[in-house]
């Protein structure tokens, strides 16, 4: 078992039922989480869990994570449960990258003595992030001028009130080289598998973001899984290859006998794969991708509907109004961004 920085615990491989190999596993790679009062507790969870199943499902010790306090001393989550930790937060290992994780108090939460051993850790070479309103500890220390940050929108009127020269973007995620900074909750978990998926690819980090059950609430008969993960789990090459195409060809669409041809099989080949894996047709795996695409650009970008029809291969704002209040039971019209 891989040791944390400081030599005090091993990192955790837990069993599961469902497992991922990865061939070429690198060091672990250790994360601090600093907990502060009244730190969102769903906020830490979101960020800590990605690691613990990356880990299940290569039965490797991937990551590791040493969470700390101040003093060492159990911290008072904001939905009022204490949560205990590994250790006091000075020293740190350089190697450890620090994530502040803090609440609705969070341009009050760090005192004098945790902003000065952050503002130590990063002139000595270790990375910084913010979860939550985590980034208004990074400000006090000095760390976010001419940085790209983010942090929670309930929170950024009290910010910008408190330091006026740095402006938080409205982005769930953001990365500005070595400082991530995410604007909590499910944000959390997307910060995290974009880590793994940097370390060990987008496949992996597709299995990792379904464990976690990482897709959109409310999505109309929503599979817990997606098409990616369960063709991993197949084990089928043939079909994950054909799900890539339709993934790397939203807005100029392949034909299915072009990826058929791609993949080296036959159309109807192609079409028993899907139903037997998927429980669907090739048509209709292939129409869902682009549909998921369309509600993630209605609901994140400025575009119209029309160009969202364009982008993600419907020749049509009829075709694609039809289809999509099927898939999610709510016309475009209701997802368009609100400038």
């Amino acid at each position: 078992m891989a040791k944390d920085p400081t030599s005090k615990h091993a990192a955790l491989v837990p069993d599961g039922a469902f497992s991922y190999p990865i061939e070429k596993v690198g060091p672990t790679r250790w994360f601090g989480f600093l907990l502060l009062h009244d730190f969102t507790l769903l906020a830490f969870s979101s960020a800590l869990d990605p690691l613990r199943i990356a880990n299940q499902l290569a039965q490797k010790p991937l990551y590791g994570w040493h969470v700390l306090s101040e003093t060492g001393q159990p911290v008072t989550s904001s939905s009022g449960l204490d949560i205990s930790v590994h250790d006091r937060l000075d020293p740190l290992d350089p190697a450890l990258h620090l994530f502040v994780c803090s609440g609705n108090n969070g341009v009050r939460a760090a005192s004098d003595p945790v902003l000065g051993t952050i503002r130590r850790h990063a002139r000595f070479g270790g990375k910084v992030g913010g979860i939550c309103t985590g980034a208004s500890t990074l400000a006090r220390a000095g760390l976010l001028e001419g940085k790209r940050f983010t942090l929670h929108w309930e929170n950024q009127p009290g910010f910008i009130e408190a330091f006026p020269k740095l402006a938080p973007t409205r982005s769930r995620v953001e990365r500005d080289g070595d400082l991530l900074t995410c604007s909590g909750g499910s944000a959390a978990t997307e910060m995290m598998l974009k880590i793994i998926e940097e370390d060990y690819g987008e496949d992996f980090a597709i299995a990792v973001a379904d464990m976690c059950l990482n897709t959109p609430a409310g999505t109309k008969d929503r599979s817990q899984r997606s098409s990616i993960a369960m063709a991993i789990d197949s084990r089928n090459p043939k079909l994950l290859h054909v799900l890539r195409a339709m993934h790397a060809n939203i807005e100029d669409p392949l034909t299915l006998e072009e990826m058929a041809d791609n993949a080296g099989v036959s159309r109807r080949h192609m079409e028993r794969m899907f139903t037997t894996v998927l429980g669907e047709t090739p048509a209709a795996t292939y129409r869902n991708i682009k549909l998921d695409k369309a509600r993630a650009l209605l609901a994140e970008t400025d575009m119209t509907i029309l160009e969202v029809a364009m982008a993600t291969g419907f020749n049509s704002t009829t075709v694609l109004t039809r289809h999509y209040k099927a898939r999610f039971g709510e016309t475009p019209h209701g997802r368009t961004r609100r400038k």
